[in-house]
C-alpha cells in the first residue's frame, strides 16, 4: 500500500472514531453557520459545548436589552450527516411601570 493511500485510510478511520460537530448559531440578529466544526468525544460533549455557548450568548443578550424585551436563541448541532440536536433558550423581560 502506498503511503498516500495508507494516510487516506487513516484519515477516514480517524473521522469515524472522533466525530466533528458543527454549531450553527441563530438569534434575532441572524444566523451564523459553523463551517469549521469542532472535534469532540461524543454527542454528550457536543451538548455540553452547545449549552455553555448558549449560556454565554444569553448573558450577553440579557445585558443589551433596554427596558422590556424578549429574545429567542438557539444552536443547531450538526455532524457530517446533518442536524443531531437543537439547544434553545428564550427569555422575556417585562418591566412594571414605576411612578
Amino acid at each position: 500500500m502506498s503511503p498516500k493511500l495508507a494516510f487516506a485510510n487513516w484519515e477516514m478511520n480517524w473521522a469515524r472514531l472522533v466525530p466533528r460537530y458543527y454549531f450553527d448559531l441563530k438569534d434575532s440578529k441572524g444566523t451564523a453557520i459553523d463551517e469549521d466544526g469542532t472535534v469532540l468525544r461524543d454527542l454528550d460533549a457536543a451538548q455540553n459545548e452547545a449549552a455553555r455557548t448558549l449560556g454565554g450568548m444569553a448573558g450577553d443578550s440579557v445585558a443589551t436589552v433596554s427596558g422590556s424585551g424578549a429574545e429567542q436563541m438557539e444552536i443547531v448541532v450538526r455532524d457530517n450527516d446533518g442536524a443531531v440536536m437543537t439547544v434553545r433558550f428564550c427569555f422575556e423581560i417585562s418591566r412594571k411601570k414605576v411612578s
